[in-house]
């Protein structure tokens, strides 16, 4: 089983302008609005994959309401803990004329570590060894910095393999209790380990370190360029298929879905990336939040290019 875990979900709100312009009405050609959240977004494309997850997170108000509906319509199981306050709306303006993408995310309702402790305590009385959990997205107000290092060694403590997806400080205290994956960009590494990675044997040698450190695997993803995998058994470079970009939001968390969704099938690591690399490029396909469609995952799998190093 794999449970994805958003502590700090939102209404993604996608805004479509043409020409969008700073300082001037801007006219709205179209909006939709999806669940969102990096970890229901992971939960969203394991659908599409054919595999199954139980989606964790902090709901509370309407937008709360819409999501725990929106997921039920698609059929994903959803364990919603009570937030005090509305789950936050964050709006995305694309402008497909001038190909700008712009995120305007709003906090969220904040929690107590009291909140996240019940909740911790309940997901790993249901977790059973082997389960994969996918600890994905800021932290919402009033979590302390910890949390990810806390929920991981819990998961582990109840058998589960954690993959770990954050930034900053969130990031850095979740190493410490040595999640199986994590995902960051080459930006976020590089910030994360205090240097620039200004070329791939840089980056290559930042995942090493955290593979040397207890990291069983470091998925780098580096946009259009592809990405770089390292394992505790081997690396790879990839190279990603080039499509027409409808949408980034949730490129980066299609590509945890697909590894988690491997990981979970028991699939080789060579075709673990490679799956990794077509869904992330079928996901910027889809407008907003949509998940990537299985047809077009399966076409441009045949076109990811792989290079073990």
């Amino acid at each position: 089983m794999i449970y994805t875990v958003t502590l700090n979900p939102a209404v993604d709100k996608t805004i479509y302008v043409d020409n969008f312009t700073l300082d001037a009405v801007n006219r709205v050609s179209s909006i939709r609005q999806d669940a969102g959240g990096k970890g229901i977004n992971v939960s969203k494309t394991i659908q599409q994959l054919g595999g199954t997850s139980t989606a964790v997170a902090f709901l509370g108000g309407a937008s709360g309401s819409f999501i725990t509906s929106a997921l039920d319509e698609m059929g994903i199981p959803v364990r919603a803990f009570a937030a005090e306050g509305d789950t936050r709306t964050n709006t995305k303006v694309v402008d497909l004329v001038s190909h700008t993408y712009t995120d305007i995310n709003e906090p969220g309702a904040a929690v107590t570590k009291a909140m996240l402790d019940d909740a911790l305590a309940i997901l790993a009385l249901e977790i059973n060894p082997g389960d994969i959990v996918v600890l994905s997205g800021s932290l919402p107000a009033g979590a302390p910095t910890k949390t990810y290092a806390t929920w991981t060694r819990a998961c582990r403590k109840a058998g589960a393999r954690v993959f770990l997806d954050a930034d900053g400080e969130a990031l850095v205290e979740g190493l410490a209790a040595k999640p199986s994956l994590i995902k960051p960009n080459e930006v976020e590494l590089g910030r994360m380990l205090g240097r620039e990675l200004a070329d791939d044997d840089s980056i290559i040698a930042a995942a090493q370190e955290l593979v040397d450190g207890g990291i069983e695997q470091v998925m780098v993803s580096m946009g259009s360029a592809g990405a770089i995998f390292m394992t505790d058994k081997g690396a790879y470079r990839l190279h990603q298929p080039a499509v027409e970009v409808i949408s980034t939001v949730g490129a980066g968390d299609s590509v945890v879905a697909a590894l988690a969704y491997a990981a979970d099938q028991n699939l080789p690591l060579e075709q673990a990336a490679r799956l990794s690399m077509a869904v992330g490029a079928a996901t910027v396909m889809q407008p907003g939040t949509e998940p990537a469609k299985r047809d077009d995952i399966d076409r441009l799998l045949e076109q990811v290019q792989l290079t073990r190093l």
